[in-house]
C-alpha cells in the first residue's frame, strides 16, 4: 500500500499535466502541439507496428532508436575509462592538476556542438565523429568528479596504506577508488545525461539514422505528432537511464551509508 502511495505521489503532478495538455490541445487545435493522444498513437505506429516474431517491435527500433543507444553507452563507456583513469592519476599527484588545470578550464567551456565541424573533418561523416562529439562533452564530469574524490581520500587511510605497505595498485583499487566512488558517480550521472543530449545533436548533423535524424526529418515533413513522439522517447530515455544507474550506485555504495549509519550510533552512544 505504501508503495502504490509513493508512486501516486511520483507522478500525480506528471499525470495531471498530461491530462491538461490533451484538454488545451482539443481546444486550441494547433497542429504543433497535438494532444498526447495523438502522440501517442504515432509512436505505437512507429514503434510497435511490426510482426510478432519481433515482439510487435517496428523497424524503427532496429534501425534508429538502437542505434543510437549503442552510440550514447559506447561513447559514455570510452568517457568513464578516460575519465576515471586520468582523474585517478591526476587526484593522486600533487602538481598534475596545477599544469593541466587551465588547459581543462579552456577545453570545458568550449560547447561540444561548435566542435561538430572539426570532427566532421578528422572522422567524416559517421559514427567516429559521432563518439568524438559525446566523449568531449561527458568526459568533463567524470574526470573532474573524480580528482576530486581521489583527493578526499583522508589522511588516516594514507598512513594506514604506507604502515601496512600496501602494494600501490591493490592501495588504489581497494583504498581510493571505494573512497572517490560518491563523488565518481555524480559524475557518471551527470554525464550520462549529456551524453544522451550530446547523441541527438551529433545525429541531426550528416546522418542518415538514429533518433536525432529522425527527430529533424519529422519536423521537416511537418509531423509534429511523430515529432513530439521522438521527444517523448528521449525523456522516457533519460529518466530510465538515470533510475537504472541509481540502483546500480545504491548497490554498489550500500556499504557507505551502513558504515555512515554505524558510525552516527556510535556517535549517539
Amino acid at each position: 500500500m505504501n508503495s502504490l502511495l509513493g508512486f501516486v505521489r511520483r507522478w500525480a503532478l506528471f499525470l495531471v499535466a498530461v491530462a491538461l495538455w490533451e484538454v488545451a490541445a482539443r481546444l486550441g487545435e494547433s497542429p504543433f502541439f497535438p494532444p498526447p493522444t495523438t502522440i501517442i498513437g504515432s509512436a505505437a505506429d512507429t514503434w510497435l507496428s511490426g510482426p510478432a516474431t519481433r515482439l510487435f517491435l517496428g523497424d524503427s527500433v532496429f534501425d534508429d532508436v538502437l542505434p543510437s543507444l549503442g552510440r550514447v553507452f559506447g561513447g559514455w563507456a570510452i568517457a568513464v575509462l578516460v575519465g576515471v583513469g586520468l582523474g585517478t592519476v591526476l587526484g593522486r599527484s600533487r602538481t598534475g592538476m596545477d599544469y593541466v588545470g587551465p588547459l581543462f578550464a579552456f577545453m570545458r567551456a568550449v560547447p561540444p556542438p561548435t566542435l561538430i565541424p572539426v570532427f566532421l573533418v578528422l572522422f567524416s561523416i559517421g559514427t567516429p565523429m559521432k563518439l568524438a562529439t559525446i566523449v568531449f562533452g561527458s568526459v568533463w564530469p567524470i574526470l573532474l568528479n573524480t580528482v576530486d574524490g581521489v583527493r578526499s581520500v583522508s589522511t588516516t587511510q594514507q598512513e594506514t596504506a604506507r604502515s601496512f605497505r600496501t602494494p600501490r595498485p591493490y592501495w588504489i583499487a581497494m583504498v581510493v577508488l571505494p573512497a572517490a566512488s560518491p563523488k565518481i558517480f555524480a559524475g557518471l550521472r551527470l554525464s550520462l545525461s549529456l551524453a544522451l543530449i550530446l547523441m541527438v545533436v551529433s545525429e541531426m548533423v550528416g546522418a542518415t539514422d538514429g533518433i536525432g535524424y529522425e527527430l529533424i526529418f519529422a519536423q521537416q515533413r511537418f509531423d509534429f505528432a511523430a515529432m513530439w513522439a521522438w521527444i517523448a522517447l528521449l525523456g522516457a530515455l533519460g529518466y530510465g537511464l538515470n533510475a537504472l544507474l541509481l540502483m546500480v550506485e545504491r548497490r554498489m555504495l550500500g556499504w557507505q551509508h551502513t558504515s555512515v549509519a554505524a558510525n552516527a550510533k556510535t556517535a549517539g552512544a
